[in-house]
């Protein structure tokens, strides 16, 4: 008997950042995400949280004067259209390293990092969006 499928994807991730409102301005710009007004559940609002357009992931960014970065740490965004997240980059002067296809499913990807140095993977795979699948 298979156990059932009970992890359905990831919620949040929570990184610490050095300032609110820059490290606010630059996600919302490039991936769109909106923050949300955590005042009614906290007095503490010190921590910024983030959400995608369609509410499926959460940014949690924590001001902190000691910020410890590691390249191997990083998170990846699933982007669904790669030449509007390529010329939106472009558009607002971020620069992108690594851009490459992988071989085993021809998804893209390319690295970025935030105002604070954390390392951003970005991806795309096409099946996802191919009406046809």
């Amino acid at each position: 008997m298979t156990e059932p499928q009970l992890a359905v994807g990831i919620h949040h991730v929570n990184f610490a950042i050095s300032d609110l409102e820059r490290s606010y301005e630059w996600y919302s710009k490039l991936f769109g995400v909106k923050s949300i007004d955590v005042s009614k559940w906290t007095p503490d609002t010190k921590t910024l949280l983030m959400r995608s357009p369609d509410d499926k992931w959460h940014l949690h960014l924590n001001p902190t004067r000691e910020v410890v970065r590691s390249d191997f740490f990083h998170f990846a965004i699933e982007v669904n259209d790669w030449d509007a997240f390529i010329k939106r980059c472009n558009d607002l002067g971020i620069e992108y390293a690594n851009v490459r296809e992988r071989p085993q499913d021809r998804s893209k990807t390319l690295q970025l990092r935030d105002p604070d140095g954390i390392l951003v993977e970005v991806t795309h795979h096409e099946k996802f969006y191919d009406e046809n699948d």
